[in-house]
């Protein structure tokens, strides 16, 4: 089995794996966001999820620049993952001159930001979508059929497994927590804005060091991004401890 094929399994489990009692939304949307960018060899990945009023957030990104790009997406209103939220169908141009035609103020923005190219996979069970994956790459063209048969199992297996975390409840009350992690991903942009403007951290290290802190203790992201806020944990506490001095090399 190759490397690939041992990491796409090991994606699946851990996607299907959400009826734990500390199930972390927040985590589990950013393990698809990024593990999407490893397997189909892209750039960067983003997720949308639906909010109570029908319209989209962004959820998870695996770089800040699509985090970035997905953002302007939603405020103009014109792109590939609006589309494939509305149509329930994977979403793309074969290149960039078709991107241009079909969504031009978006295309700009992303060759601005150093990508070429954008696919959007649904997020859907049935005829329903819960939101879109974006996959974001630097090369031209259409994805392969190979990866987007491998981007659409994924962006299915976790829509199955969020809404079979939340087969117990109500629809309502589904809505009730999708909007609370919402809310939480707010939080989690603050406190990567602490860290990095305290550290001196790219907006992505400032990320990883708050899950590695959050992960380390068994904490949710949104506890350690609330405490970051409020000032009850102390941001030089998230970096790593510098290990001790190596022994000089007396031999020779």
């Amino acid at each position: 089995m190759s490397s690939r094929e041992q990491l796409l399994a090991r994606t699946f489990v851990e996607l299907a794996d959400t009826l734990v009692a500390d199930f972390d939304l927040i985590d589990f949307l950013h393990l698809l966001a990024r593990r999407s960018a490893e397997l189909l060899d892209a750039s960067a990945a983003g997720i949308m999820l639906s909010d109570q009023r029908g319209g989209l957030t962004v959820m998870a990104s695996s770089t800040e620049e699509a985090r970035l790009l997905e953002l302007f997406e939603l405020q103009n209103d014109e792109g590939p993952c609006l589309d494939c939220f509305r149509v329930g169908a994977p979403v793309e141009r074969e290149d960039p001159q078709a991107m241009r035609s079909t969504w031009p103020v978006f295309t700009e923005r992303m060759e601005e930001l150093g990508f070429t190219s954008a696919q959007a996979i649904p997020l859907r069970l049935r005829a329903d979508s819960i939101g879109a994956l974006n996959i974001f790459r630097t090369g031209q063209g259409p994805m392969a059929a190979d990866d987007l048969q491998i981007a659409q199992a994924l962006a299915d297996v976790a829509t199955i497994g969020l809404l079979q975390e939340r087969a117990v409840t109500a629809e309502d009350h589904l809505a009730e927590q999708l909007q609370a992690a919402m809310n939480s991903r707010i939080l989690l942009e603050q406190a990567k804005g602490v860290v990095a403007e305290r550290t001196g951290l790219q907006m992505d290290d400032a990320f990883q060091a708050m899950r590695e802190y959050a992960r380390v203790r068994e904490l949710r992201l949104a506890h350690v991004a609330q405490r970051l806020i409020d000032g009850s944990v102390e941001v030089p506490l998230l970096l790593p401890r510098p290990g001790p001095p190596a022994e000089p090399d007396t031999q020779g």
